[in-house]
């Protein structure tokens, strides 16, 4: 019973840091390109040495591609609420808690699968070496800050000194 009870409280807390970290990672893209959706891709065009054709096509299916991503962002803004009113009753089960950590984390796995797909779209409209470099360094940006925390908590990680 003492093992179940420590799994489900390393489950809760690993899916509790991810939440946070997932929540830092969404919000600050999120931020980042839609508070000025009319200046945002700017620097893509400056470090990807687009045309202004090229840049004008990515616009098209960038600015397509907005009302999904806010539809997204305000989707998870509004599970993390729920998880925010769980957690701030006492009388809430752990069965609730890691529902509403579910219902998190497979919104935010759309929200990823959707913007990877997108990342891929805008890749094709580029040149193809600059297709190439963008794509990788969109997906390292979507997926590499969980794979940090992931790395972090596995069996793998190396134990901290003192933590023997």
């Amino acid at each position: 019973m003492r093992r179940l009870l420590l799994i489900i409280a390393v489950m809760i807390f690993a899916a509790v840091a991810a939440f946070y970290g997932g929540r830092h990672l969404v919000s600050s893209w999120c931020a980042t390109h839609l508070a000025n959706p009319a200046d945002d891709l700017d620097w893509l065009r400056l470090e990807f040495n687009l045309s202004a054709d090229d840049l004008a096509r990515v616009r098209q299916l960038h600015d397509g591609y907005l009302p999904r991503c806010r539809e997204f962002c305000a989707q998870i803004d509004a599970r993390k609420q729920e998880l925010q009113a769980l957690l701030a009753n006492p009388a809430s089960s752990a069965a609730a808690l890691e529902q509403k950590l579910m219902e998190i984390g497979t919104t935010r796995a759309r929200c990823q699968a959707a913007m990877l797909q997108h990342f891929r779209e805008v890749s094709q409209l580029m040149p193809p070496e600059q297709g190439r470099r963008y794509l990788a360094e969109m997906q390292r940006l979507t997926l590499g800050y969980h794979e940090r925390i992931e790395r972090g908590m596995s069996s793998n990680a190396p134990v901290p000194h003192g933590h023997h």
